[in-house]
Parts: structure tokens; sequence; C-alpha cells
């Protein structure tokens, strides 16, 4: 049985077989930095500051996630205002150190500190990974329309 195995060359043509029929069918490569693949509503990227609609930040420096955060990733700083409201002073977060783990977006009652839909965040250098209070905030207000749908998304499930 082998031998007429062998001598037939039976699994070389069962794998051409299957080789000319997947030649033919569409391909599911992606040309990468001209097309995306779906990303889940819960994926886990950079991360952002959010603002409310009047455009005052979210962040009531609970300090939760600094709390939560298990890499100690995070630094915050706040104090009162005027009106008596705490707010924050400097909110960091050292990318090189996150391991992206949503505890901090978990923790947080407002929803200020969440991580948005962006990946392709590659730097040449570490320090440009250290993100302050202002990168955060930038980041929020360019990815906003996009994390708000993904949360309303995600809404039913939580």
């Amino acid at each position: 049985m082998t031998m007429t195995r062998s001598l037939l060359l039976s699994e070389i043509v069962s794998g051409l077989a299957l080789t000319l029929k997947y030649f033919f069918k569409p391909k599911v490569t992606l040309n990468y930095p001209f097309e995306k693949g779906p990303i889940s509503p819960r994926f886990r990227g950079e991360h952002v500051l959010r603002r409310y609609a009047n455009g005052e930040e979210r962040c009531i420096a609970c300090k939760l996630c600094e709390a939560i955060c298990p890499a100690q990733a995070i630094t915050i700083e706040a104090e009162p205002r005027g009106d008596g409201s705490r707010r924050t002073t400097r909110y960091d977060i050292d990318m090189t150190k996150c391991i992206y783990c949503g505890f901090c977006q978990e923790a947080c009652p407002v929803d200020a500190i969440v991580e948005g839909p962006n990946f392709e965040f590659a730097t040449e250098t570490r320090e440009e990974l250290m993100y302050n209070k202002d990168k955060l905030l930038a980041n929020g207000d360019r990815w906003e329309a996009e994390i708000a749908a993904n949360l309303r998304a995600d809404a039913p499930y939580r």
C-alpha cells in the first residue's frame, strides 16, 4: 500500500490539487497601508482623554485609573478649582510601560480615559511615547467620533 502511494506520488498530486483549487479563489490578503481590516469596538489601542460636548475635559481627578494600573504607567496630579470641583493639572501616561489591559478605561466613572481605535503610533524615540495631558486631549479630539460610536456599540454588553 505505501509502496503504491510512493510510486504514484499521491501526496504531491493531492497537494498540487489543493493549490490549484485556491489559486482561482479571491485573495484574502490585504494591501495593508492602503486597505485596513475591520477593528472590534472593544479594540484597545492608543489612549485618549475625552471631553464633554461643551469642550470641558471629562476627567474629575478621582485617580482610580492611576490606582488600578498594574504597570503603574499613569501619573495624575490634581487641584481644586474655584467652583469646588477637582481637575487634573498633570495627567501622564508612560506608553512604554502600558500593557493595554484596559483597567484604566473600566475604572473610570465618567469615561474620561479610553483606549481608542488607533494602532498606528510607532515612534523613533522613547520620549515620544511619554504622553502628557495635552497629547491625550488632542488624541481625544481627533478620535472622538469613532470612540463614541464604539462605546455605543459596546454599551449593551457592559
